[in-house]
């Protein structure tokens, strides 16, 4: 283990947390966009909420649990980002007969993003930076530290 690893390791998850911060505000400024790609039948689908999924930077292979168990390694290496996938719940449909993108029926169909669950998915991710933030300046506090007792 090295002297920076525990910055290395808040630094990666600020890095992270950044990104789903960035994917939960795209989330939020799409919440209304009724015409966001387009489908193999040339039809317009609305906006697809996103979802960020984390995962350990290390591996889960057999060696790596060994090698930590033989004290050889550190225990963590801090999360990346594994995957950015599309929520696949339904579309809401509203019922808007004056809309341009209204069915045949006059239902309009919505993306599927809950602002109630972006927003508390944006605390999360802020609350989890924070807490990231603070475990940066205490190793960076403990490190001045030690290089004080070396004056």
């Amino acid at each position: 283990m090295t002297i920076f690893s525990s910055m290395n390791i808040s630094a990666s998850a600020l890095t992270s947390q950044r990104l789903r911060m960035d994917v939960v505000s795209s989330n939020i400024a799409n919440a209304e966009t009724t015409r966001a790609t387009i489908d193999e039948d040339g039809n317009y689908v609305p906006y697809r909420r996103k979802m960020v999924s984390l995962e350990s930077r290390d591996s889960n292979r057999f060696s790596s649990f060994l090698e930590r168990a033989q004290g050889g390694k550190q225990a963590s290496s801090g999360v990346k980002v594994s995957e950015i996938t599309e929520d696949e719940t339904p579309f809401q449909m509203v019922y808007n007969p004056t809309s341009p993108d209204a069915n045949e029926e006059g239902y309009v169909a919505m993306p599927n993003v809950d602002p109630l669950k972006e927003m508390t998915d944006l605390i999360s991710a802020t609350r989890s930076y924070e807490a990231n933030v603070t475990a940066m300046n205490a190793t960076k506090g403990m490190l001045q530290k030690a290089l004080e007792i070396g004056k």
